[in-house]
């Protein structure tokens, strides 16, 4: 006689259907689900939602993930023996490293008081898809093509949700939900959270979470009973958030068609050595191409890229190809200064300290100067806007600490545009603007900078902080203000002068509105010094608008923070060309003709 399946206890079988039940799925009853309610996917815009849960034949659930579009990213949602799954196709998919949580929407209670300073709304303009989109980049994530939101999201099945600043109007931030009752035909009962995304330059804290509990409140008006989300297993910044929240981790898997985007999932780790941010985007790009990445030293940057008969050593941007002399010119800025002058690049007014009545003079002739080492990065001993005698003497005391030469220069007012020079051509122009803070009413303005520089610094990396010192001593009582008073609500508080990434500045890309005066001025200034890949201050009123003082060149520019230009891209292009495809080759050949 043949063996038949051991039959299961009732108690078994009952206690598994009220699990499901309560998790919002359906009995795996396939004679009562219609033909609609089978095979069902939705398209996001950046690939497609998967419900694997509404597939029984594993081969037509990897014949849909084969049919994955070109640059786009499906996923297969509650697969449920990925196992099989994988083991189907193991050279095109795998398992994602991510873990499923969920929030019971029937016991969730919205937060008693809202987060200010920002407001959480549904998309509604082609301005906040773009907005949407330079997020998705700057996150590392798939854009969409803006024609999307408009002739193809159904606002029934799916909620976009924006955040942005009440007075800036910036979108900072970025939601979308499905509703699966809806995707799957009431198939599935619930919902999911897809596309958490906020600007690293964000002002104001509580973003992400103000957009996790206004999508729960959503699809809690709409009689949803669960919402589900998938996170990498060591984003605990974001798990953390999550169980703040409720939200509880469920046995769901998900599975991935192995393309570009998720290369880092299954190939492992870009790198293995701990990189800073700016050579990591190096590295991980040069990775991409299949050129071979040795680590010389993780802590300093160092690392040796390899592409046929070629290998270069660079220590972050910094390469080879910049000369000692070139190397020695940026890191001198009286030099530097001498050196552009000539090139006809504009400058501002400069003089060594090394005599107190020449600086009298110069203070008397300027009204306001700035303070900087003749030598050094990363804005360290730099004082700006000085008005005092006093102020001037003890910020060339703090300079002196960092070179034993110190320049005394015109303060001259404006915006810090930085334009980064790669193989003499600028691939990306960005303001940087000093570290502030806005008052809540309640912190003191000493925990207002410590929480906006725990934000910063998880933002970059760890690259990003502000560090309470004289000059900000001096710009928080130079507006009236002490680190222990509480900053009024809505106050805005610059606590730096000099906006400098490392030392809490942000970064705001603004390519593709800088005036050909400034792009020619950044050219001519790397030029005169003869360095391929720098990184160009000026001073400028506007980057729309072709007045501008050069203030310094930096010979190793950090390539990270200016999405969503492909600096990066632009860098390994200029140290390895035939990595380039030739197609791409053979069109910017023709361009150059």
């Amino acid at each position: 006689m043949a063996e038949h399946e051991p039959s299961r206890p009732k108690g078994a079988f009952d206690h598994r259907l009220k699990r499901m039940r309560e998790h919002g799925l359906k009995p795996e009853y396939r004679r009562e689900e219609t033909e609609a309610q089978q095979n069902r996917y939705i398209n996001c815009g950046w690939g497609r939602l998967v419900f694997a849960n509404t597939y029984h034949d594993t081969e037509k659930l990897v014949e849909v993930l084969r049919d994955e579009g070109p640059d786009r990213r499906d996923i297969a949602f509650y697969v449920r023996d990925p196992h099989v799954l994988v083991g189907s196709a193991p050279q095109e998919l795998f398992l994602d490293p991510s873990h499923t949580f969920r929030l019971d929407l029937a016991t969730y209670r919205p937060a008693r008081s809202r987060r200010k300073g920002f407001t959480v709304r549904r998309l509604s303009s082609r301005s906040d898809a773009e907005a949407i989109n330079e997020l998705y980049i700057t996150r590392g994530m798939v854009p969409v093509p803006p024609e999307f939101f408009w002739s193809e999201l159904d606002p029934r099945t799916m909620t976009v949700l924006v955040a942005e600043e009440d007075d800036s109007g910036l979108i900072v931030g970025t939601a979308m939900g499905v509703d699966h009752n809806r995707a799957t035909d009431g198939a599935d009962h619930g919902g999911s959270l897809w596309c958490l995304a906020v600007s690293p330059q964000a002002r104001f804290p509580g973003i992400g979470e103000a957009l996790v509990r206004r999508m729960a409140e959503v699809f809690k008006g709409k009689g949803i009973p669960h919402l589900d989300l998938s996170v990498l297993h060591d984003n605990d910044l974001a798990i953390g958030l999550y169980e703040k929240l409720g939200f509880e981790r469920v046995p769901y898997f998900t599975v991935k068609r192995k393309n570009t985007f998720n290369e880092a999932l299954f190939a492992g780790p870009a790198v293995e050595d701990k990189l800073n941010p700016y050579a990591t985007i190096i590295v991980n790009e040069a990775r991409r191409r299949g050129i071979l990445a040795e680590i010389i030293d993780a802590e300093g940057g160092f690392f040796r890229l390899s592409y046929g008969g070629r290998s270069i050593a660079c220590r972050e941007s910094l390469s080879e190809f910049t000369s000692a002399v070139a190397m020695s010119l940026c890191d001198d800025k009286a030099a530097t200064r001498r050196i552009v002058k000539r090139a006809s690049v504009e400058v501002p007014d400069q003089i060594k300290a090394d005599s107190p009545d020449e600086v009298a003079a110069f203070l008397e002739k300027h009204g306001s100067v700035v303070v900087k080492p003749a030598r050094g990065e990363q804005g360290k001993g730099i004082a700006i806007d000085l008005t005092t005698l006093d102020e001037v003497m003890a910020a060339i005391d703090v300079a002196k600490t960092y070179s034993s030469d110190v320049l005394i220069e015109e303060f001259v007012t404006g915006q810090d545009l930085r334009l980064v020079v790669i193989d003499y051509k600028v691939v990306a122009t960005a303001l940087r603007k000093p570290a502030e803070v806005t008052g809540n009413g309640r912190a003191t303005i000493q925990e207002l900078i410590d929480n906006q520089s725990r934000r910063r610094s998880a933002a970059t990396g760890g690259e990003s902080k502000i560090l309470v010192d004289d000059e900000v001593r001096r710009c928080v009582s130079a507006s009236g203000f002490e680190l222990d008073d509480v900053l009024p609500e809505g106050r805005k508080l610059p606590v730096r002068r000099t906006a400098n990434l490392h030392t809490g500045g942000t970064i705001h890309d603004v390519t593709g509105e800088t005036h050909h005066t400034l792009i020619d001025a950044a050219i001519k200034a790397a030029r005169a010094i003869e360095i391929p890949v720098t990184g160009i201050d000026l001073m400028v009123k506007d980057p729309r608008q072709p007045e501008y003082r050069f203030i310094e060149a930096n010979e190793r520019p950090g390539l990270a923070n200016h999405e969503p230009q492909p600096t990066a891209e632009r860098f390994i292009d200029f140290l390895f060309p035939l990595s380039v495809p030739q197609s791409v080759r053979t069109s910017l050949s023709r361009v150059g003709t």
